[in-house]
């Protein structure tokens, strides 16, 4: 697996190939997620797990550091995982194809309704200070002494239903976008067939349902013991309304001031709210193109069911 080619995925906020070098320890927790898919739910979710207080004591995107990240130097994260002395989850949108594999660690992938992530990815760019991460990006490249990489992102513009659309029919290789339906199908697809490694797949919507059930079922495959008596405080902390109520900590990269509104970044957190936007004739459009550039157990895992 070590000699294996990996695809690198590279776009203006994140870039894959920081993942080279870097050393993995046995019993590292690799949480691989489509954007917009419960990331940093499964990294609350995950630190819940690993540490003895349901009160983050640092921000969660440095106790779960987003190691692709370009907002930051490669160099300052690195140093931040080397640090840490409990058992570690990191955080990517980086498929499998582009990680390495390890039989040693276990990767979690976490999908959603396509049409919830992309509706959900607009009101992330809108809250995004693009300005502000592009000013740290350059200052983290001279850091780590590379180039920061072109910009090819145009502003958002156009209707809510402009955009999605935008999202779902963007044909560009998955390496060469941040998020789009052909990327996000390709992550799944990328975990579907994972062999060798240890592989957990949870679904948004699962969680949403039944949240205990779901860290419960987790910590038994990360082989992680919680007594009885923590898990009321445990849940209650994973919850949406808990992580919105503690935003300066919780939302990624919030120290970084890379939002508008930190609180916005946990704007909904619900399922269905495409309902909203798309009518019969979308939803027609938007089976027909879901079903030309994925696999069916792709789209069906995602939609539970046919889309």
């Amino acid at each position: 697996m070590a000699d294996r080619q990996l695809v690198r995925y590279r776009v203006p906020v994140h870039d894959s190939d920081r993942w080279r070098g870097f050393a993995l320890r046995p019993g590292d927790i690799v949480i691989s997620t489509p954007a917009k898919c419960g990331t940093t739910w499964m990294q609350m979710i995950c630190a819940l797990l690993v540490l003895p207080d349901p009160v983050l004591q640092q921000p969660l995107s440095r106790l779960s550091p987003w190691l692709d990240y370009l907002g930051r130097a490669r160099r300052d994260v690195v140093a931040d995982l080397e640090a840490q002395t409990h058992r570690r989850f990191i955080k990517t949108h980086t498929p499998l194809d582009g990680l390495p594999l390890d039989p040693t660690i276990t990767y979690i992938c976490v999908g959603r309704d396509p049409r919830d992530a992309a509706l959900s990815m607009l009101g992330h760019q809108d809250n995004m200070d693009f300005a502000h991460f592009l000013a740290d990006r350059a200052d983290a490249a001279a850091i780590d002494g590379v180039e920061p990489g072109p910009v090819n992102q145009p502003p958002p513009t156009g209707s809510e239903r402009e955009r999605f659309w935008r999202w779902v029919d963007n044909d560009a290789p998955p390496a060469e976008i941040g998020s789009s339906l052909r990327r996000m199908l390709h992550h799944i697809e990328t975990f579907q067939e994972a062999a060798g490694i240890d592989v957990v797949m949870l679904h948004f919507e699962d969680l949403r349902r039944d949240l205990e059930g779901q860290m419960r079922g987790l910590a038994d495959r990360l082989a992680i013991s919680v007594p009885e008596s923590r898990w009321p405080e445990v849940v209650q902390a994973a919850g949406f309304e808990a992580m919105r109520s503690r935003a300066h900590m919780t939302a990624p990269n919030a120290q970084l001031g890379h939002w508008l509104d930190t609180a916005h970044f946990f704007k909904r957190g619900t399922s269905g709210q495409w309902r909203d936007v798309l009518d019969d004739d979308d939803l027609e459009r938007y089976r027909v193109r879901a079903g030309a550039i994925g696999s069916p157990g792709v789209i069906d895992w995602l939609h539970g069911g046919p889309p």
